[in-house]
């Protein structure tokens, strides 16, 4: 019930999640990133520690594939969950267990995975991580191309209602932490608006919170 992405831009060192599913604030439970480390995807079944548990084991110095490896290791009921996984050297893993839901299958490409359980078709994680390659511009842009591009694809098999975009850059929290936790109408296209809204005040946000005698103003009222 959910397709997702987790992405490294090779030019910036920043990390990124995008995620889809029919089940409401699927990116609150599943979406984790940390700047300077890595980015994770946990999902199906959900168990929300599985990601700060990898991004902690790469933290401490695995790649991803051995903090995958090892969070299938540690994770209780690892047979019913998906975990995808990029790190600072742009290095990706996948584990879904046998017991992810309906059709499940993942795909990889240079630093990209993508995976989903209760597919339209096997073809969405391919979709995702052809339409992450394809994209050019910021990393956000390139993850909201890539979930456009699995919804495209047949994305989930029922609707979808909430998505998720989380980007991390150089500070310790959130460069972009946009989400639609539920809708009727379309949460991807949501998102994406959401994007274009943030993407330009985006580093402004960041110089108020380093130095905000330099921070411009919005127009916001009471934002002088």
């Amino acid at each position: 019930m959910t397709f997702s992405l987790v992405a490294r831009c090779a030019e910036t060192g920043m990390f990124g999640v995008a995620i889809s599913s029919s089940s409401p604030a699927v990116a609150a439970r599943c979406s984790h990133a940390r700047a300077g480390v890595g980015a994770v995807a946990s999902q199906n079944i959900t168990d929300p520690m599985l990601g700060p548990m990898a991004l902690d084991l790469m933290e401490n110095g695995m790649g991803a594939a051995e903090a995958v490896a090892e969070v299938k290791r540690r994770g209780a009921f690892i047979e019913y969950r998906q975990v995808l996984a990029v790190d600072k050297a742009g290095g990706t893993a996948i584990h879904s267990g046998p017991k992810a839901l309906g059709i499940w299958t993942q795909a990889e490409g240079e630093n990209v995975a993508a995976g989903g359980n209760l597919l339209e078709n096997d073809g969405v994680p391919g979709a995702i991580v052809e339409g992450f390659l394809a994209a050019e511009g910021h990393l956000g842009d390139r993850l909201v191309a890539a979930l456009k591009a699995g919804l495209a694809a047949g994305g989930e098999a029922g609707p979808v209602h909430s998505a998720g975009l989380l980007l991390v850059d150089r500070q310790p929290w959130p460069l972009a932490e946009l989400r639609c936790d539920w809708t009727e109408e379309c949460p991807v296209e949501a998102v994406a608006t959401a994007w274009e809204v943030y993407k330009p005040q985006m580093e402004a946000y960041v110089q108020r919170a380093l130095d905000p005698r330099d921070a411009p103003s919005y127009g916001v009222p009471g934002d002088e």
